[in-house]
């Protein structure tokens, strides 16, 4: 299965850290993120990867290039990342993993290897990960479940009084789903939306996405400077 991280981002929310400096390059203790998250991709066996850049793309080639020598890594840059959504840059991915399994992840989590494997494991061909939670803000990804532990909803504007948690930026798909999902992103590529757009049309098509609770795994998306702050706590007392 190839592993598809999206890696093109401003990260607006963060600078001056990123004025110059991409998102999954930020230090989290003594390991750059992209480095962890690749570290976790290579213990639970993966070995393929498309990495979507945009801003700053010379400087996410080079760090892998540079610690990752052996990786077989294709990129694909996105050149219009400052004006367009995360649903665009996955379209473009779609050239390497189109009707093929694949695992999706964003740019900014940080998460410890057991977490993926718990996912990689689901016998479900069609999940993600969801942090349960009602405790969940307006800009997370909220998702509704329904009584076989399938998403049902997702999306930013859920209402925290249905919302099961946050979804955490992880999810694999199925060949099958891909097909699905891809040919849903060729039309839905340009409206600016969000990837999560695309999901619930597969989902109200009867597309079924398990849901993998996190558990106890201490996990999150880095978006702001009080989630770095947070981040860099996790990894100080080994929860990560």
């Amino acid at each position: 299965m190839t592993a598809v991280i999206l890696a093109a981002g401003t990260a607006s929310r963060l600078r001056p850290l990123t004025d110059n400096l991409p998102k999954p390059l930020l230090q989290i203790g003594q390991h750059a993120l992209l480095k962890r998250m690749l570290d976790a991709l290579a213990q639970n066996g993966f070995d393929d990867y498309v990495i979507v850049t945009g801003f700053c793309a010379d400087q996410i080639v080079s760090f892998v290039n540079h610690h990752f020598p052996a990786l077989r890594a294709a990129f694909v840059h996105n050149p219009a990342y400052a004006t367009t959504s995360n649903s665009y840059s996955l379209w473009l991915a779609g050239l390497h993993v189109r009707g093929k399994p694949f695992l999706l992840l964003d740019g900014d989590i940080l998460f410890p290897p057991q977490l993926l494997a718990r996912l990689c494991d689901d016998p479900h061909q069609n999940a993600l990960i969801v942090r349960k939670s009602t405790a969940v803000g307006e800009e997370e990804v909220k998702v509704q479940l329904d009584l076989q532990g399938n998403v049902c909803a997702i999306g930013k504007e859920i209402s925290k009084t249905v919302t099961a948690g946050e979804s955490l930026g992880i999810e694999k798909f199925s060949s099958h789903a891909s097909t699905d999902l891809f040919r849903i992103l060729d039309r839905r590529k340009g409206l600016g939306d969000f990837y999560e757009a695309s999901f619930q049309e597969m989902i109200d098509g009867g597309l079924h996405i398990h849901a993998v609770d996190t558990d106890g795994f201490a996990c999150m998306e880095i978006d702001t400077p009080a989630d770095l702050v947070m981040a860099q706590e996790l990894v100080a007392t080994h929860r990560v």
